[in-house]
């Protein structure tokens, strides 16, 4: 699935402007040296490295680089030829102040007007195949909108008419009455679930990915702890804005509050995931180079583990689990095979020898694990085939570990704002004791990680995760 949210297509948006900057400047000067002669004056290596030091400030200050979901293809074609023209602008400032003026202004339109048609061509290109993608339900966030009244008409509406922005409203919460009739629509399309009471039971039981606060905040009872709860299980809150908003003075306990535009509307967003989308954008590049490269070196160990499972024991070589990944979403979690084929079904019957407290489930002489799965386990080499959900976008290389969804079940509101960063393949958990760590103290390192995240912590971690298998390796 593509995810336009940042990350991985943001990255290769940004190598490929770059590129159509070099590529349009080169034929820009061999066009105009072949057509209409060309001076040796000024250095054009020189000339090149300013337009590409400059396309990267436009690029970023104009905003070519927001959310396609937010925007039309106007506005993305504006933002675009804004940047060009200051960067055409910029290079001869540039130039003039360092005494090179020698350069054909004949280049420079001519390389302003290939860059504007292959970046104009490239971005409406990559704009409506992520609208195809959103119109057929891929990348959708899952929108609970609370509030029936004008303002949350007004919302829905904006929503709707944006359909390519790939937003699915889920229904909406009456804010106010306490008696909501059964099958109460709020249009034809959009039904009244229930009463901002259920909001709780909502966000933990449904995917919700944004909350909409779109009502009288002042008049809404004990309004705090409901924006507080989506606060600590890690989902986005919007709050459309209105004259009562100072009056609630809500101070959020690990989220940042900041207003952001939400389908041509401000918003009052609080989010408790990382807003650094420069150091993210770099995280789901190591996380895709490093599987893929990670898969090719370790393919001879692959089909070592794949002869030694099959000698030694019946049943498949990998073992696929259900886990919930980000904001609950489930997905197949990848690993070689460690247990005898009917491990689940002898589960019921181990269950009162856990080691764990909490939802989880560790025994160390589990009797369901072969010899080989034992030495995989100890080595963590079973856990390599996740590999694979990496290069699927399912997990990261470092990020708390997934969990089973009857854990989650079980979890604490608080502790559910783990699943609001993408899992991981290790997590400081896992490089920190693991067994030897109660439950509630695991979840408060996973929710450390998550509000002091840097990409410095998940080098670290990774160091820390080769070390740990290199140790072992040694006894």
């Amino acid at each position: 699935m593509l995810r336009e949210n940042g990350e991985l297509l943001t990255s290769i948006h940004k190598m490929l402007d770059i590129c159509i900057v070099i590529f349009s400047f080169i034929t820009a000067y061999h066009l105009k040296r072949k057509f209409g002669g060309l001076s040796v004056e000024p250095n054009y290596y020189l000339v090149l490295l300013i337009t590409v030091l400059l396309s990267l400030f436009f690029f970023r200050i104009t905003g070519c680089y927001k959310s396609y979901r937010t925007q039309t293809v106007l506005q993305v074609c504006m933002r675009t030829i804004r940047a060009t023209i200051g960067i055409l602008i910029g290079t001869i400032v540039i130039l003039y102040f360092i005494h090179e003026q020698q350069l054909s202004r004949i280049l420079m339109l001519l390389f302003n007007g290939i860059e504007v048609m292959m970046l104009l061509v490239v971005k409406g290109s990559i704009y409506y195949m992520l609208c195809r993608y959103r119109r057929r339900n891929y990348n959708t966030r899952n929108v609970l909108i609370v509030g029936t009244g004008g303002r949350a008409k007004r919302m829905l509406s904006a929503i709707q008419r944006k359909q390519s922005y790939g937003y699915r409203i889920m229904g909406c919460l009456e804010a106010f009455n306490e008696n909501v009739p059964e099958n109460a629509m709020l249009t034809e399309q959009i039904k009244i679930l229930g009463t901002i009471s259920i909001l709780p039971l909502l966000l933990v039981e449904e995917v919700v990915d944004e909350v909409i606060f779109a009502a009288d905040l002042s008049k809404i009872p004990s309004i705090n702890n409901y924006i507080q709860f989506a606060e600590d299980l890690g989902i986005s809150i919007h709050i459309v804005p209105d004259f009562h908003i100072e009056k609630i003075m809500y101070q959020p306990a690990a989220a940042s509050i900041f207003i952001e535009e939400f389908i041509g509307m401000p918003t009052i967003a609080i989010s408790s995931t990382p807003q650094r989308y420069s150091e993210l954008l770099v995280k789901n590049m190591i996380d895709y180079c490093g599987a893929g490269i990670g898969l090719l070196l370790l393919a001879p160990l692959f089909l070592v583990i794949v002869a030694a499972i099959k000698l030694t024991s019946k049943g498949s070589v990998f073992f696929i689990q259900q886990r919930c990944g980000l904001y609950g979403r489930t997905f197949g979690l990848i690993k070689f095979r460690t247990m005898v084929e009917n491990a689940e079904e002898l589960k019921k019957e181990l269950e009162k020898n856990n080691e764990m407290d909490g939802p989880v489930f560790k025994m160390t002489n589990d009797p369901r694990i072969t010899p080989v799965g034992r030495f995989l386990r100890r080595t963590s080499l079973d856990e390599l085939p996740q590999l694979f959900n990496v290069l699927k976008g399912e997990m990261s290389l470092v990020g708390p570990r997934p969990p089973l969804p009857s854990e989650v079940v079980q979890y604490e509101h608080w502790q559910r704002r783990r699943l609001s960063m993408k899992p991981g393949l290790t997590c400081i958990w896992q490089v920190s004791g693991r067994n030897n760590i109660d439950f509630e103290h695991w979840m408060r390192m996973d929710l450390e990680y998550i509000d002091n995240w840097s990409l410095l912590l998940d080098i670290k971690i990774l160091l820390k995760t080769v070390k740990e298998v290199a140790c072992f390796q040694g006894r």
